[in-house]
């Protein structure tokens, strides 16, 4: 139901807080709360793109990484991860130096479309599993 965009166990371990399985209050509180924050994030990155402020998209890469990694967002948690990376000079596995400023700005921009891509994946897939329409 999920394909590869959501983790099952991760997510199910959110599943398993909600009291009652028909409204699913509690669960669909934190993944909405989520979808409100990765919104915010990611309008952040985008004027942080602008700035060109490489410490400040690897500060939010790392922040939005962690509660994607929450919800089980495996695709945007990975994607993330390669933006804190390359906004610390650093290649996409985080263990090579990359000094070029202009390199790491190229990478973010193309990295940061791609996790807003699969941010929407997620969120249309997650929507229709609090059958909740578009």
């Amino acid at each position: 139901e999920f394909g590869d965009s959501i983790d099952p166990n991760t997510f199910e371990q959110i599943l398993e807080m909600d009291d009652d399985e028909e409204e699913r209050d509690f669960s669909k509180g934190i993944v909405y709360d989520f979808f409100q924050q990765a919104d915010s994030t990611f309008q952040k990155m985008d004027s942080n793109l602008a700035r060109r402020d490489l410490a400040q998209l690897s500060s939010l890469g790392h922040f939005l990484k962690g509660s994607s990694a929450t919800l089980g967002l495996t695709k945007v948690k990975d994607s993330c991860e390669k933006i804190q990376h390359f906004g610390a000079h650093k290649d996409e596995t985080g263990t090579k130096d990359e000094p070029d400023a202009e390199v790491c700005l190229k990478r973010l921009e193309k990295t940061i479309a791609q996790a807003k891509a699969e941010f929407q994946e997620a969120e249309r897939k997650l929507k229709n599993f609090y059958h909740d329409p578009e």
